[in-house]
């Protein structure tokens, strides 16, 4: 909300001499993810908050557990220090909402040993609006508003949650996804439901997705035009990672490029159709899992199957990527049903 007399903003100001004096102190105070920052002026700040039509202490999400409240001042500043642009202020609004949900489990995918971060899949007309990337190279560096609303959650927990690496932040190796892990959907080049969609939104909103995720698992079949050889080499990188880490399941995501869609699509298959495949065929026996030592978590005796996924709906498929080449990805959940992917609109009050 707007006033007629602007709020006063509650953080502290410093006096810097430039702009390289300025990301030295954040630097040096470890207010930052070791990348360079913008400098979070207060005429920038509140040009952000009013591209959201929101005051300074209007608050935004609480992380559950430790009551940490996070204010759109604080998420305006973070979305400044990362690059973005005012006009993303809305998007940004949307993550932070989908991180507070108790079932996302905030604090223990910030505090945990497994070093997961926020993958944010983004759907409806606001991609186009703010020029976010569903296409070449879409897991990287193809896009201004995909990488800076990516970066902006991590400089969200380091400053106000105090997820400092070593610290709140226990992550053993971490993944390159903690510095931004932020796609848009293609829904243009093909039939099937956007994501946010199937999850309840309705087609003309726009919304986010949130999933505490691990390290995305590139994979690649060109050799193949049969839809259940082509979803056998995703299911086949589930297993792996229910070999190789995770043995809880829950939330998976596929992104499948064009090349892998443009099969599936002429031979009729849908999202759904994918989903209950791979429900299918993403499972480990107990005995796998004691081959490659997890025996003592998973017993020794039987021989029980035991599926990455509880039900085909917990498998979210992402239509993004170049137009050539045969590859797709797997993101793998964090910690299973500890944390669940949320699923948010963009809240057209947000917008300026």
């Amino acid at each position: 909300m707007n006033t007629d007399r602007p709020a006063r903003l509650a953080s502290a100001a410093y006096d810097v001499d430039d702009g390289f004096a300025a990301n030295e102190l954040y630097q040096d105070n470890g207010w930052t993810d070791g990348l360079p920052i913008v400098p979070p002026t207060e005429s920038l700040v509140r040009a952000f908050l009013d591209a959201a039509r929101r005051g300074p202490e209007d608050v935004i999400g609480v992380e559950p557990v430790r009551r940490r409240r996070i204010t759109a001042e604080k998420i305006a500043i973070a979305a400044v220090m990362a690059g973005c642009r005012p006009e993303y202020m809305p998007v940004v609004l949307a993550v932070v909402r989908a991180m507070c949900a108790t079932e996302f489990g905030l604090h223990g995918t910030t505090a945990s040993t497994g070093g997961s971060a926020q993958f944010i899949v983004v759907n409806g007309p606001v991609r186009r609006a703010i020029g976010m990337n569903a296409t070449h190279n879409v897991l990287a560096n193809a896009s201004r508003a995909n990488a800076t609303i990516g970066r902006t959650p991590r400089l969200l927990i380091l400053n106000v949650l105090g997820g400092t690496p070593g610290r709140l932040d226990r992550s053993t190796l971490g993944h390159p996804g903690k510095f931004t892990f932020c796609v848009a959907e293609d829904e243009e080049d093909h039939p099937w439901t956007p994501l946010a969609s199937e999850r309840g939104v309705p087609a003309e909103r726009s919304a986010v997705t949130v999933l505490a995720a691990g390290s995305p698992h590139q994979l690649m079949n060109e050799w193949t035009r049969e839809p259940r050889e082509l979803l056998e080499t995703y299911a086949a990188t589930i297993r792996a990672n229910l070999l190789t880490y995770s043995i809880w399941p829950g939330n998976y995501a596929l992104v499948i490029g064009r090349q892998h869609r443009d099969v599936l699509v002429a031979a009729g298959w849908s999202k759904r159709d994918i989903r209950e495949f791979v429900h299918e065929r993403a499972r480990v026996t107990r005995g796998e899992w004691c081959s490659v030592g997890k025996g003592a978590v998973v017993g020794r005796k039987g021989d029980n199957v035991h599926p990455a996924l509880r039900s085909p709906d917990d498998l979210l498929v992402v239509a993004a990527g170049g137009p050539a080449g045969g590859f797709g990805a797997v993101i793998p959940p964090w910690y299973a049903a500890k944390s669940v992917a949320v699923t948010v609109p963009v809240e057209t009050g947000d917008a300026s």
